[in-house]
């Protein structure tokens, strides 16, 4: 018995859904979102309520039941609320600047790092020391901030890099403090 998966989804007022078969279409304020869903699911839509269920009680079945009512799920909240990730640089001389669509980060290397946004994917950068990854597909927002994440990830001595705003870098003491 799948908890997420038995859960319906309620669809607000703004937003527009279609099945069409295993295509589901989200559209919203925020923007359009189209995801193919795996043949074993059967997704209804009963006046503003959307249901997933399984065909049976196999293992993969089970599996992809919960996934998928929370794929569709995500697609809702994404089309009306954005999705956004924060990212903060921490280190001498780093530091973060936007340039039209463009990423180009300063991170202790010889030259500069760019990185172009993906389709529907947004850059802000409130300060130099932090980037907003903000989207309406939770996947691609959570990919482009894993992304920008490996070009200089967390060093556990001295705590330079760039790491997700919730994360915490546990530090370690180093050489001198061996004695």
């Amino acid at each position: 018995m799948s908890r997420i998966g038995n859960s319906p989804i309620t669809v607000p007022a703004d937003v527009e859904v279609k099945i069409d078969g295993q295509n589901i279409t989200v559209k919203g304020p925020k923007g359009t979102l189209e995801r193919q869903i795996h043949s074993n699911m059967k997704v209804t839509l009963d006046n503003g309520v959307i249901t997933v269920t399984r065909p049976d009680d196999e293992p993969a079945n089970r599996s992809l039941h919960g996934l998928t009512r929370t794929l569709i799920n995500n697609m809702v909240h994404g089309v009306k609320e954005e999705y956004q990730r924060e990212l903060q640089i921490n280190g001498v001389g780093y530091r973060a600047q936007k340039q039209g669509t463009k990423l180009v980060m300063n991170l202790g290397y010889s030259h500069p790092v760019e990185m172009e946004a993906p389709a529907g994917v947004t850059f802000d950068v409130p300060n130099p020391n932090t980037i907003i990854v903000k989207g309406i597909d939770k996947e691609l927002v959570g990919q482009t901030a894993a992304v920008i994440r490996t070009k200089r990830p967390p060093e556990v001595y001295r705590g330079k890099g760039i790491k997700y705003a919730e994360e915490v870098i546990r530090r370690k003491e180093g050489k001198a403090g061996k004695k």
